[in-house]
This record gives C-alpha cells, sequence and structure tokens, in this order.
C-alpha cells in the first residue's frame, strides 16, 4: 500500500471509516494518550483543528497504550476524557496498537515510512492530501510550534 488512503481504521464510536473519506484533506495523524505528560498537547491539536479544518486540515487522534501504559481507558471512557477536558472535535479513533506486535496496519505504513517505531505519545504524521506521508514531528514537538505549523501551511498549500 503506498497511500494512507488505502487503509480502513474504526472511529472512537467503532465504525468503519475508509481513509479514502479524507483524500484531498491534509492529515495530521497522532497516537494520543490521557494519562501521559504530552496529554496537554490535546489542547494545541484542538487549536490546529479550529484554525485549519476549514483550509483542509484534519486532525486524528488514534489513541495507543504501548508506551508506559498512558492509555488504559475503554474508547468511551477516551472519548469522555477528550471531550470533557479539552473541547475535542476533532476526528478520534479507536484504541490502537502503535508499535510491536500487532501493529495497527495504518500506523506500520507510518512508521515504515518515516525511519521505524514510534518512540512515545503524541508523534505527529503530517499526510499530504495524495495520502502519501510528508513528514513525522516526535513528541517534544508542540502541534502550534513553528516547525509543524509551517509544514502544515505549506501542505496546505
Amino acid at each position: 500500500m503506498a497511500s494512507v488512503h488505502d487503509f480502513t481504521v474504526k472511529t472512537i464510536m467503532g465504525a468503519d471509516k475508509s481513509m479514502k473519506g479524507y483524500a484531498g484533506r491534509v492529515l495530521l495523524i497522532v497516537n494520543v494518550a490521557s494519562e501521559c505528560g504530552y496529554t496537554p498537547q490535546y489542547k494545541g491539536l484542538q487549536e490546529l483543528h479550529e484554525r485549519y479544518d476549514a483550509r483542509g486540515l484534519s486532525v486524528l487522534g488514534f489513541p495507543a497504550n504501548e508506551f508506559g501504559a498512558q492509555e488504559p481507558g475503554t474508547d468511551d471512557r477516551i472519548q469522555r476524557f477528550c471531550q470533557e477536558r479539552y473541547g475535542v472535535t476533532f476526528g478520534m479513533f479507536s484504541k490502537i496498537v502503535a508499535k510491536g506486535a500487532g501493529i495497527s496496519p495504518l500506523f506500520a505504513h507510518l512508521t515504515s515510512s518515516t525511519g521505524g517505531d514510534i518512540k512515545w505519545n503524541f508523534t505527529k504524521f503530517l499526510v499530504g492530501k495524495d495520502g502519501a506521508v510528508l513528514g513525522r514531528f516526535e513528541p517534544a514537538v508542540e502541534p502550534t510550534s513553528a516547525e509543524l505549523v509551517s509544514a502544515i501551511e505549506a501542505a496546505l498549500g
């Protein structure tokens, strides 16, 4: 598979969603967790969603529990946490495996396209309108940092 658009994922509500539905949009795909030192980045991700959704950016959060067991919750608990604590309205998906045995096919594609395994929660993958992976931003890169925002602006054109 050469494109992120070739995958189907499960929404946090349990529905199958083809990534083809995002064709023509820039994606910021992030492995998220509720009990991590980087969890406050939900605020910045929501800011990006509010600022750029109308221009064609979709922020997509994928909860994962591989890093310090910092996402132990069920999908329902994760969704409530995100809405109550951070007012998240961007796309949230069912908990996935982001590294190791049982890795989500989408994350296997993202990591193989960008140099290997994710090291921690809140790794961000920027995907172009055509579904090609454009870049990877490590957890310490804040969502609203100049580095990430300029890459998003360039991808949006």
